[in-house]
Order: C-alpha cells, then structure tokens, then sequence
C-alpha cells in the first residue's frame, strides 16, 4: 500500500484556490460577457419567463477543459507523478 504524502494534497489545494480567485476575478472584470452569448446559443425571453440553453458556450468549455486536464495529465505522467 502506498503510503500517504499530505504535501501533495495540499499542493493541490492551493493550485485549486489560486485558480478559483483568479477566475472570480477575471469573471469580477467583465471578461466572460460572451459567455452565454455566442452565436449558437439559444435565448428566449417572454414577457414572464426566460430561457438560456448556452449549447456553443458549454461546447466551448468543454474543449478548453479537455485541453487543461489533458495537459495536466501529460505533466503529471512527466513527472512520475
């Protein structure tokens, strides 16, 4: 059985963090208006309901998800981790 390193659980951790705040702050500026309002996504406004289906904007995050995690996951296999 392996045995436990906490030091790498809190590296994590704090990475995770950091990218949480600079993430609230990049959204606190205005960078992500275009979320939601690509061409592609489906907005429907009545007079008493509203709704959003960002169909383009998820395809969006997803692929750029599936490039960090990738990248992370070659980094980690780099490493011996």
């Amino acid at each position: 059985m392996p045995e436990y390193d906490p030091s790498g659980l809190s590296s994590w951790l704090i990475g995770t963090g950091v990218l949480l705040i600079l993430v609230g702050l990049v959204w606190r500026l205005g960078l992500f208006d275009w979320f939601g309002r690509l061409p592609g996504d489906i907005r429907i406004e009545g007079e008493h309901s509203r709704v959003y289906v960002p169909i383009v904007s998820m395809l969006v995050v997803s692929g750029l998800l599936t490039l960090l995690l990738n990248l992370v996951a070659w980094w980690i296999g780099r490493n011996g981790g």
